[in-house]
């Protein structure tokens, strides 16, 4: 998926939990950021091929970044030393995990094991396009009734 739609599933998840939430101020940016990490390697993947960094590139490491075994072991790690950002990075991490896992792609959630889960999204498809438009309806619906 585009980072675009993570940026809008990460607010609608924001959004939707913040009324239950006590520490609000840290519950907004860490969801938004977490659910931006598991595409990290695309940006730190240069565009030449600079041989350290050649492990970036391949799908074993996408497998890697997309997978469950990532997302529990850094929120267990974050738990130790800051245990107050655990949840909210979480929550990012797997929804940006759980709406990967729609896409025909998929991710590979327990990571070493092989098994692949994928779904019927095709990216930049009208269907996504469509989950994009209804995601916004609901973030402006979740501002209103925070608002008022």
């Amino acid at each position: 998926m585009f980072k675009k739609i993570h940026i809008i599933i990460g607010l609608f998840i924001v959004l939707y939990f913040l009324p239950a939430v006590n520490n609000k101020l840290v519950f907004f940016p860490v969801v938004l950021i977490a659910s931006l990490i598991p595409d990290l390697d695309a940006v730190l993947a240069p565009k030449r091929d600079f041989r350290i960094l050649r492990p970036l590139k391949n799908q074993t490491y996408k497998d890697f970044m997309h997978s469950y075994t990532v997302c529990i072991f850094l929120a267990i790690l974050i738990a130790v030393f800051i245990p107050v950002l655990a949840l909210p990075f979480f929550i990012g991490y797997s929804a940006h995990l759980f709406f990967d896992s729609l896409t025909v792609v998929g991710i590979v959630p327990f990571w070493p094991l092989k098994s692949r889960v994928s779904g019927f999204l095709v990216l930049g498809s009208k269907t996504e396009k469509v989950i994009e438009v209804v995601l916004g309806l609901f973030i402006i619906m979740f501002i209103f009734r925070n608002l008022f």
